[in-house]
């Protein structure tokens, strides 16, 4: 063989050697795209998953619940009363101080559907305890269990201020056996937070039906307010119930 053909086979090795290489640079080039392609999709969907909600827990919604399984209800009158209130809302207390009676009035005389529908919005006034979530879902438990209107009054009754951390869960279980919740289920329910997940869901879809604050109340779907924004009193929500009566 010459020189110039050795020379020539030569070459020709260094350059199939040299292609091999860089195909073999190539493909540890593609997969390692791929690998980063992929972990930047898995942290998108982990990251769109925790934006859009879908970390929040099972969802167990009360099967007693109505309206969207937003609220609970008493009396089976044609004129429906709506209230969305927190119990943490001093505001929302003071409502019930003021209409509560009446309120149950017209419900004996068969006169409104009374459906109310608690709601978490005062969250950051527990010092991160998540009072109001926690009151919320309680009194979901309790409605299970056929004792949400004496619940409602009983947390009411022993409302917390304003930042500060709240009723702690033995205190919302305590509270329950006054009105005879005295069952496991509530006080499991309470510790596991079974509808705290409801209870944002709640809050979500008073936010969507345009309600910014609490109490909000509603007659046969009307918001009703008083003079300036004030809280309506009880003479004029009999008003207002009578006008949708007919």
């Amino acid at each position: 063989m010459t020189k110039t053909k050795r020379d020539r086979n030569i070459k020709a090795r260094e350059i199939v050697q040299h292609q091999r290489a860089a195909e073999r640079r190539r493909t540890v080039t593609l997969w390692t795209s791929v690998a980063v392609v992929l972990v930047l999709f898995i942290a998108g969907m982990v990251g769109w998953s925790m934006v859009s909600g879908d970390d929040k827990g099972t969802l167990t919604t009360p099967t007693v619940a109505v309206d969207e399984g937003t609220a609970f209800a008493t009396g089976t009158g044609p004129v429906t009363v709506d209230v969305y209130e927190d119990f943490m809302c001093p505001a929302c207390n003071a409502f019930e101080q003021s209409a509560g009676a009446t309120m149950k009035q017209l419900v004996t005389d068969n006169k409104i559907t009374l459906r109310f529908h608690p709601v978490a919005i005062l969250d950051r006034f527990s010092n991160g305890t998540e009072y109001s979530t926690r009151a919320a879902a309680a009194s979901a438990a309790a409605a299970q269990e056929g004792k949400f209107s004496e619940y409602h009054d009983v947390l009411y009754a022993n409302q917390p201020a304003e930042n500060t951390t709240g009723l702690d869960n033995a205190k919302l279980i305590e509270l329950g056996k006054s009105v005879g919740l005295t069952s496991e289920t509530f006080a499991k329910a309470v510790n596991e937070g079974t509808y705290k997940t409801w209870a944002v869901q709640a809050t979500e879809k008073f936010s969507e039906r345009g309600f910014t604050g609490t109490p909000s109340i509603a007659v046969n779907g009307e918001k009703l307010t008083g003079p300036n924004d004030t809280l309506p009193t009880p003479e004029l929500l009999t008003q207002a119930v009578e006008k949708a009566a007919g």
